[in-house]
């Protein structure tokens, strides 16, 4: 049986006649792995992919983070789409994050330990469906490195404090960065302007008050 969607160039689309020859495990290119469909097109030598347990394909690394959490308390803690694209390296559907359009001025940090990460004044609309920064909040707020998965190679965004998965970086951003941090809402905690200053100002007035005491004593 032949596939409707078998229209590469070089196989051809409907039932070869009759040769005499036997074709033997003729395989259709739209359930061949890409990898395996490359090694067939350039009969390249096959490559061999490394099993892995995540859903994206690409394996956590051994790194130790400066906070960790175990898992037990990030289940109870996290929704479980958080849970899933902050440790299983998931990524939510396009549009249904809650802070894909988000407008109000303030901090976004990190959803599993409250790193500070990105500024709203940083963020724009990048039409991708997802939270996108054109710059981070300090260059230690994160981690860059290559992921591989889906058979494509992408630089994956991650926080610097606890290793949560937070989305890739791209090279089609805004100026004057050029950078695109294409985010997932469920790896992202907002906290407003006002709440921050609010929260300083109220410190500020304790400290007064107390110090006004001792002078009095």
């Amino acid at each position: 049986m032949w596939c409707s969607l078998c229209v590469l160039p070089s196989i051809q689309t409907s039932p070869p006649k009759p040769t005499g020859v036997l074709l033997v495990g003729f395989v259709c290119p739209a359930v061949m792995s890409g990898f395996n469909l490359l090694h067939l097109i350039t009969k390249g030598q096959p490559v061999a992919l490394r099993p892995c347990s995540l859903p994206s394909g690409a394996c956590l690394t051994k790194r130790k983070w400066p906070v960790s959490f175990p898992p037990e308390e990030l289940k109870k803690r996290l929704t479980p789409i958080q849970y899933h694209v902050t440790q299983e390296r998931g990524t939510e559907s396009a549009f249904t994050g809650g802070l894909t359009r988000h407008q109000d001025e303030g901090t976004y940090t990190c959803v599993v330990c409250g790193a500070p990460l990105f500024s709203s004044s940083s963020k724009f609309d990048s039409g991708s469906g997802w939270p996108s920064f054109f710059d981070i909040l300090k260059e230690e707020s994160i981690v860059q490195s290559d992921d591989f998965s889906y058979g494509m190679h992408r630089v994956e965004t991650t926080c610097s404090q606890c290793g949560a998965h937070l989305g890739h970086t791209f090279d089609d951003g805004p100026k004057p960065t050029g950078k695109r941090y294409c985010i997932n809402s469920a790896s992202l905690a907002f906290q407003p302007k006002d709440a921050a200053s609010s929260s300083a100002a109220e410190g500020g007035a304790a400290s007064s008050s107390g110090g006004g005491g001792k002078t009095e004593l």
